[in-house]
Formats: C-alpha cells, structure tokens, sequence
C-alpha cells in the first residue's frame, strides 16, 4: 500500500497538500478526478518521487519501479512500434527474451501486424495503444496514468479501455489513474477519489467501484461534478 501520510506541499507560497492524508491499495486501480488545478499531478508526481513532501511523508515507494502513460502516446518519430518497446528492455531483458515480450504486448494491443511501422504512419489510437503496451512491458509496480484517453472519439477510447483492462488483468500492478471522465473511472477503477479546493480535500471516496452499481455511482458522480 502506498500512503501519504499528514503530508505538506506549498509552490510559489500557495499551500497545494496540506496535512494531507490518502492510500492506494497494492495492485489495485485508484482513480483521482477533481478540477484542473486541484492537485491531481502533484499527487501524482510526488508519488513518482519526481516532488517531495515539504512536510509529513510517503510510505509504500522505498522499492517502487514505475512507469507512465501519458495524454500524448510520446513516442520517438525514428523508432518503430517494435523499436518503441524493445528500447525501453534494453537494460532489462537480453535480446531473446526481449523479443518474447514486445512480441507478446503488441500482440495483447493488436498491433503485432504493425510492428515495424514508425509513429507517423500510426493513427492517434493505434500510437496510444503502443504506449500502453511500452508501459506494461516494462517490468514496474507500480503505473502512473495521466489522461491517457483524453481526446480521443468514443469507439477508440472503448478500444483503448478493452486493451488496458487485457493489460492489467495479465500483468496486475498499483495503478494511479487520472481523469476527469465519468465513465472512464466507472469502467476501470477499484476505487475513485473526488478532490476539491487547495489545499487539497478528498470530497468523496468511493470503494469497491467493480462491485457496485454502475448507475448508482454515476450519479453520484454527476451530482458532485454538479456541485
């Protein structure tokens, strides 16, 4: 379990975690959604040990190894599908047991017919799904997910949510997802965290989501967005 603990953080002298206090369970998929601004990337970062607690501390990363997906898919245009994945083994796998594993998750993304295209032949989903499958492959713990589905149409986001939960369930890991999408924390959370002000309050939590009614949380949801 990952936990801050009565954590402090101030930028340009305004207060942004104050005494601060949330856990996200091992191998599970916690969800933050709350306005831009309200602190969900300096959580997210301060869990990444990329930001520090100025007061108070966080517990549960002493041995965390992470990786990331972000809103642009963020790959190199010389690189090809393949070359994306296979770059980020190098220091991890040797050559043979290297291939299993890109082959594997382009496999597990559908992409595996694709794997020598290069970043400007691939559409805006298909570059997303590779980026998910380089942060799968990448033997981490813990997964850090920033708006990765931001911007895309429906059917590709339903494509995109279909391969992270094949993803998951073959290679579970704690994952911190971000977004200010209803359905989307719905469809893959544990666990969902509304924030509000700054400093940062936790306004709802909402557990056990996957056991849940769906349609009783959604409104929930609506009626705080509407709040």
């Amino acid at each position: 379990m990952i936990e801050f603990q009565n954590v402090s953080f101030q930028y340009n002298d305004l207060d942004i975690l104050k005494n601060f206090h949330i856990t996200f369970r091992r191998n599970q998929i916690s969800c933050l959604m709350g306005p831009s601004g309200v602190g969900k990337t300096t959580i997210a970062n301060m869990m990444a040990k990329l930001i520090f607690p100025q007061k108070g501390q966080v517990t549960g990363i002493e041995n965390a190894v992470y990786s990331y997906v972000f809103q642009e898919p963020r790959l190199l245009p010389w690189y090809s599908v393949y070359e994306s994945i296979d770059f980020v083994l190098k220091d991890v796998y040797p050559i043979q047991e290297r291939k299993k594993v890109v082959l594997k998750y382009l496999e597990m993304v559908g992409l595996e017919s694709f794997r020598d295209y290069e970043p400007e032949q691939l559409s805006g989903g298909m570059a997303q799904r590779v980026s998910l499958a380089r942060a799968f492959a990448y033997p981490s713990n813990v997964l850090i997910m920033d708006e990765p589905f931001k911007g895309l149409d429906m059917k590709l986001k339903q494509e995109m949510l279909s391969s992270f939960q094949r993803l998951w369930t073959e290679s579970k890991r704690t994952v911190l997802f971000i977004t200010h999408d209803i359905e989307e924390a719905i469809s893959l959370s544990h666990e969902i965290y509304v924030l509000k002000n700054s400093p940062v309050e936790i306004l709802e939590n909402i557990v056990g989501v996957q056991g849940k009614d769906n349609h009783l949380i959604r409104n929930k949801l609506q009626n705080i967005h509407l709040l």
